[in-house]
């Protein structure tokens, strides 16, 4: 039996939803998603979805506790109206950082939203570059995890590189910088680094050689951008040539777009699975689109195909 595919987008990032139903060349599915006058959501499917094998197209990005309301509640609504299959597309996954206990007494978030998430009936999820890969780990439902490499990749290709080497800002990102390096048939360095605090890092040393040569820092997120500027800086002071930085996930709060102007980066390659302002992409900011990637994604899900290629 072959159940309909339905596209539906709350206020998140509605344009990567409207881009991906382009691809798909299905139309937006006909949902209000507003707010009460004491700030709490409203959801109103207004169309038949009965039987339906529905995505929801919603980054939890900032607001990430408005953001991930109206997802829960989206899925609520098309669970109580009899949709076949839900599916949640997250091109950003909110409250991943605290994925393990690193302290006494701190949560697991990324834990908690999956089980939220699972509360609320979805019938799978799928993700773009989960902050940490065990987190698929947290769900007791199908998800499907997705990486930007390939589109970061093809950018950076086109790019006229002179000996490059892709740089991990942190240990914990060695593995994604050595398969683009890998890709790129780049050289590899590590930043050695450590945390006074949330959103605070001191920058140790630079393991590798960049002497002369192009550096990409690569990383999933880019927040305030400190850490992403002070691996900039080491870079430059280890005589690197030129240094550009990309990074999956454009969340750019607090100082990030100033400091970005005041660094020595050439460029900040991101995607657009978080919505980035004109004024943020004037602070050298390239966004790439990974619509094509989810929306490829979405039919295949839905027409009950391998993912693999994608990977490749």
């Amino acid at each position: 039996m072959t159940y309909e595919l339905k596209l539906f987008s709350g206020n998140a990032n509605r344009p990567l939803a409207e881009e991906i139903a382009q691809y798909l060349r299905v139309p937006l599915g006909d949902a209000e998603v507003a707010r009460f006058s004491d700030g709490e959501v409203f959801v109103q499917v207004n169309e038949n979805v009965r039987g339906a094998d529905v995505f929801i197209i919603q980054p939890t990005c900032p607001p990430v506790n408005d953001t991930l309301m109206e997802l829960l509640i989206m899925i609520d609504a098309l669970k109580r109206a009899s949709a076949h299959r839900i599916t949640a597309v997250l091109p950003y996954y909110g409250y991943a950082r605290q994925d393990r206990k690193v302290q006494p007494r701190v949560p697991i978030t990324a834990k908690l939203v999956a089980d939220l998430l699972d509360a609320a009936g979805v019938d799978r999820v799928l993700a773009l570059d989960l902050h940490a890969g065990q987190i698929q780990g947290f769900f007791n439902i199908p998800v499907d995890h997705l990486f930007a490499a390939p589109v970061i990749i093809d950018y950076l290709g086109k790019k006229d590189l002179r000996d490059p080497v892709i740089v991990s800002p942190d240990a914990g990102g060695v593995e994604r910088a050595r398969a683009i390096a890998k890709r790129l048939r780049a050289g590899l360095a590590i930043i050695d680094k450590r945390r006074d605090g949330p959103n605070v890092a001191v920058v140790m040393h630079l393991i590798g050689d960049v002497d002369g040569k192009d550096a990409v820092v690569i990383d999933d997120m880019i927040d305030t951008a400190g850490t992403l500027v002070q691996a900039a800086t080491a870079l430059e002071r280890e005589g690197a040539r030129r240094v550009l930085a990309c990074g999956v996930h454009p969340v750019l709060s607090g100082p990030a777009v100033d400091r970005i102007k005041a660094s020595p980066l050439e460029e900040v390659v991101v995607t657009n699975s978080i919505p980035v302002s004109e004024e943020k992409r004037r602070a050298r900011v390239t966004v790439l689109s990974v619509a094509p990637l989810l929306g490829e994604a979405i039919r295949r899900i839905h027409d009950e195909e391998s993912l693999s290629t994608l990977f490749v």
